[in-house]
């Protein structure tokens, strides 16, 4: 299966409430998105694959209110992507952040005397996951039992994540009505199937919408899925079953995901 690549910060990476893993590298290549007007052209441009990119894009999108860039894909050329005003806005804000990070750390250098070493303090404190998909929603629901507590979030105005977690982990993570979470979901916990498929489930989460893309490995497939909200969701399935469900970019798919199989996190 293909590996995902990571972009790593050359000297900011920002984790705050409106999503993560905003650095340096990804700014460019909204920078570029901006300029050229295509994600294949910027890609090329940042020197990363066109996959990465889009990628990278789907990551930012999802973790963000509303989106950053408008996609109209159109296969390996690109199809036309522009920033929104939104995007265009987290640019400006970045650098301004960044200037004003370089003038802090290289203050900071001079009265400690040892940039290196604190640089390697401030990486150890930015988490990553190996969850593929992540989700910033809200809180709109919480059923609270006994042992376990069922936690809903509202990812966009149509689709929703359920979760079950115990009641202990509500309270340590101090979740309560309207306040932001992160939902983590694995690729390989989803089960996908035809949207139109006569198919009864246990799973409590049910994600639809259309196949944008069907990456084929020599055991597995990875199937991107642009959800009916906006949203893109990432599902590892075997080649038999891609092959058995005849899925082709364009298909109408769900996503079944049981809710113990989503982890909650918070800022």
């Amino acid at each position: 299966m293909p590996q995902r690549s990571n972009f790593i910060t050359s000297d900011l990476h920002l984790s705050g409430e409106q999503g993560g893993d905003i650095t340096s590298k990804r700014i460019h290549l909204l920078e570029q998105i901006d300029t050229l007007g295509s994600i294949s052209a910027a890609a090329k441009q940042s020197g990363i694959s066109y996959r990465s990119a889009w990628d990278a894009v789907d990551e930012m999108n999802n973790l963000w209110d509303s989106p950053l860039v408008a996609k109209s894909p159109g296969g390996a050329q690109g199809g036309g992507t522009q920033l929104t005003a939104e995007g265009r806005r987290l640019i400006e804000s970045f650098r301004i952040m960044q200037r004003e990070y370089r003038q802090f750390t290289q203050a900071l250098a001079r009265d400690l005397g040892d940039m290196q070493r604190m640089q390697q303090h401030i990486r150890r404190l930015s988490m990553r996951t190996s969850a593929r998909n992540q989700f910033q929603g809200k809180v709109i629901l919480i059923s609270s039992g006994p042992v376990n507590t069922e936690v809903s979030l509202a990812i966009n105005d149509i689709d929703r994540i359920t979760a079950i977690i115990t009641s202990e982990s509500v309270e340590q993570l101090g979740l309560s009505l309207g306040r932001e979470a992160y939902a983590l979901i694995k690729s390989s916990f989803i089960i996908l199937a035809p949207e139109d498929a006569n198919l009864i489930s246990s799973a409590r989460n049910r994600l639809c919408g259309s196949l944008r893309e069907l990456r084929h490995g020599a055991v597995n497939s990875e199937a991107v899925i642009e959800l009916d909200g906006g949203k893109t969701l990432t599902a590892v399935i075997t080649e038999e079953s891609a092959r058995a469900m005849g899925l082709d970019p364009g298909s109408r798919v769900c996503a079944l995901i049981k809710a113990s199989h989503v982890i909650l996190g918070v800022n």
